[in-house]
């Protein structure tokens, strides 16, 4: 990674993972707004689409077999199985993206950003985290998408998220999303902390 023509350039991979129903999606938008050569990185999965989501724009919907093919062919810089699919994120593209000069962002779960951390260790990896758990049901409830097992799931996952998190002493940053704003500006902050001291 010594010459970064084939790796990502140090401070430009940024990792932000969080439960879902933390509002992680809602912060990276916000965030990609307020910095300009900050670009997210389209993750693959083999879900279905949900209401409004668009190919290429918020996901790559792919099929499980040519994800199966691109992760035997070590394509994938990490992948992981979330609430039964698959997701992972395609190496050549974060590299491009990276090469270019690009702040690459990876919204992804706390597995994919531990196999990011052990491939591109100068990653910096940021840990949304909820107010707390009344918090992140009321917020799985309000989406109206998930059944109530489903959502049972989902806070079950939560927990074992944020101390898988937590313990692996991989996340530099936790940043609680109990007021969007704030948590916005914060992760503003520490991108461009991190930009300013690999420039």
């Amino acid at each position: 990674m010594a010459d970064g023509k084939a790796t990502t350039t140090p401070g430009r991979l940024v990792v932000i993972s969080g439960p879902s129903g933390v509002g992680k999606g809602t912060i990276v938008r916000r965030v990609l707004q307020q910095v300009p050569q900050a670009v997210l990185s389209v993750s693959l999965t083999t879900r279905r689409p949900r209401p409004g989501e668009r190919d290429g724009i918020d996901y790559r919907f792919v099929s499980a077999e040519t994800f199966g093919r691109m992760a035997d062919d070590g394509a994938l810089l990490e992948w992981a199985e979330v609430h039964g699919n698959r997701y992972g994120t395609e190496a050549a593209a974060v590299d491009e993206a990276a090469a270019a000069g690009k702040i690459v962002i990876l919204e992804i779960d706390v597995q994919g950003g531990l196999q990011i951390a052990r491939r591109r260790p100068s990653a910096r990896l940021i840990l949304i985290a909820p107010p707390d758990d009344a918090e992140l049901r009321r917020r799985l409830e309000g989406r109206g998408t998930d059944a109530p097992d489903v959502i049972e799931r989902r806070l079950a996952k939560a927990h074992e998220e944020m101390r898988m998190a937590r313990d692996s002493g991989c996340y530099n940053d936790e940043v609680v999303n109990d007021d969007l704003d704030v948590a916005v500006r914060r992760v503003v902050q520490l991108i461009r902390q991190e930009n300013t001291q690999h420039d």
